[in-house]
């Protein structure tokens, strides 16, 4: 079976730019959704699924700075790429502070762009498969994320998927804070109020499933989000 082709928004409001670079990057097996403004680009992101996102930071109806901030809210850790004719140091600093991977002054060689695409997909594969496999500790509790189990004493717990996945990002932060929204966004889309309340349910649920080790527990950080404390 064929694998998949990585999927790539890219957002370049330059009709002759964008094409070329649109063909080259589909020559080398990657699938491209190009879109001329920032508007359009946010539409396409909330609509699909992107490996990583190709943004040009003057851009009409909205930039690429405002784009990629709005990306971010709704997926913390795609990577994006910004390409830009600006090379003010200012405007550098603003891209890497709104989270760029990689910030590419035009003009730009395209072969260029096209290993710095590829290390970045390879670095985040690796690391996804290093979180897929991961596996915690928890006092008498063992984790295991890939089979939603977490262990007591030879008893399995099956854990729902939002448990498992907000456990794990629990483990992950482990006696450290895990900030609220960082949480909802990554686990339910968005940080509004009802999910908030969704997400409290939830972490009263991990405390039940928790309670036979004493020393386990899971403190609520008034404001900011909740802490894993475990040995």
């Amino acid at each position: 079976m064929e694998a998949a082709k990585p999927q790539i928004l890219l957002c370049e409001d330059d009709t002759n730019l964008g094409m070329v670079l649109k063909n080259y990057l589909e020559l080398n097996d990657y699938e491209v959704v190009l879109e001329r403004d920032g508007r359009l680009g946010l539409a396409a992101f909330q609509r699909e699924k992107f490996d990583i996102c190709l943004l040009d930071v003057m851009m009409p109806n909205m930039d690429g700075f405002t784009l990629a901030e709005e990306i971010r809210d709704i997926n913390p850790d795609v990577p994006l790429f910004f390409l830009s004719a600006k090379t003010m140091k200012d405007d550098i600093i603003q891209g890497y502070k709104l989270g760029a991977d990689d910030y590419i002054t035009k003009p730009f060689d395209s072969e260029v762009l096209l290993l710095k695409i590829k290390a970045i997909l390879k670095r985040n594969e690796e690391m996804h498969r290093e979180e897929v496999n991961a596996e915690f500790d928890m006092g008498k509790y063992h984790f295991n994320p890939r089979l939603r189990e977490l262990v007591y004493e030879g008893k399995v717990q099956t854990l729902s998927p939002k448990e498992n996945e907000l456990l794990k990002m629990l483990c992950e932060y482990k006696n450290d804070l895990l900030q609220r929204e960082i949480a909802l966004k990554k686990i339910w889309g968005s940080d509004t109020y009802f999910n908030g309340r969704s997400m409290d349910v939830y972490i009263a649920k991990l405390r039940k499933y928790l309670k036979e080790d004493s020393t386990i527990e899971i403190v609520n950080i008034h404001g900011n989000g909740f802490r894993l404390v475990a040995a």
